[in-house]
């Protein structure tokens, strides 16, 4: 069995929670509760503080965990990523009041910043050449500038809106960050085998999300051009119709290239597409 760490409230815990359950894996967790088994996946969740997580894996407490990036930046712990998981992405990024002017990162020489990453804003003002007093606090790092206790303000940025609310502006982004999956370095080759179990439902998830399956009609003098536009896995699938001189094709293509190929495919002469979302992707 593995131990697994998410958070218990939070802005990764319901994406968290949600994925282990679109990997086919049953937890029942009950109202308070800070530890479930899986009753069909040797799988045990710990629900932790999203601060916390990188600790418990470190100590070997919990073999993997899923959390932010910038926590795992912040923590520096023994701890390695396992698995990169595509979801809650955000920005740590330095704000300002919208007042006052900015140039460039110079300008926060001898300032005073507050926020909840005082070891990634220290080496990024390091890495600037930039001097300045760092005040770290654990929460409402927005209103420092307001109740006069900072200059500028560095956290977590999604949308900007709360920014925006408590009269800021972004004005530079430090580092980037999505929900990644760490591990400990004290798994044994039993927990190791499990943990490539779940990666693979992981990634199976991922492959299908990025990607759709599209079918269409195509004109047998047209059959050539509409597949060299749709590589597919390996492949399209294609497969005669009841009408004479019309075929039936399918493939997979990427969410990125969807509305260019689409076009392209609709002016090569494709009839009647069907574009169809994917559950699970396995190759």
């Amino acid at each position: 069995m593995i131990r697994l760490a998410i958070q218990k409230s939070g802005r990764l815990s319901e994406a968290s929670s949600q994925l282990i359950k679109d990997c086919g894996i049953n937890i029942v967790n009950g109202k308070g509760k800070l530890k479930a088994t899986a009753s069909n996946f040797p799988l045990e969740i710990l629900f932790l503080r999203d601060d916390d997580i990188p600790g418990y894996v470190a100590d070997g407490v919990a073999d993997l965990g899923i959390v932010g990036e910038n926590v795992v930046a912040e923590k520096a712990k023994d701890i390695h990523i396992v698995h990169r998981l595509g979801f809650s992405k955000c920005r740590l990024s330095l704000a300002i009041p919208k007042a006052d002017t900015y140039n460039s990162i110079a300008d926060l020489e001898g300032k005073h910043i507050a926020t909840s990453y005082p070891n990634i804003l220290g080496d990024y003002l390091k890495e600037q050449k930039v001097n300045a007093n760092i005040h770290e606090i654990s929460g409402s790092v927005e209103v420092a500038p307001s109740i006069g206790l900072a200059n500028a303000v560095c956290d977590i940025v999604s949308s900007g809106s709360t920014l925006f609310t408590n009269g800021l502006k972004e004005v530079e982004v430090i580092f980037r960050s999505e929900a990644v999956m760490i591990g400990s370095p004290e798994v044994n080759a039993e927990q190791q085998k499990i943990i490539e179990k779940l990666l693979f439902r992981i990634q199976s998830l991922q492959r299908a999300k990025n990607n759709k399956y599209i079918l269409l009609n195509a004109p047998k003098d047209q059959l050539d051009a509409i597949i060299e536009l749709l590589p597919g896995m390996r492949s399209p699938t294609i497969l005669p119709l009841a009408e004479d001189g019309w075929y039936s094709v399918h493939s997979v293509i990427n969410e990125n290239d969807f509305w260019d190929k689409i076009e392209s495919i609709k002016e090569a002469g494709a009839q009647g597409i069907l574009v169809v979302p994917i559950e699970k992707m396995i190759l």
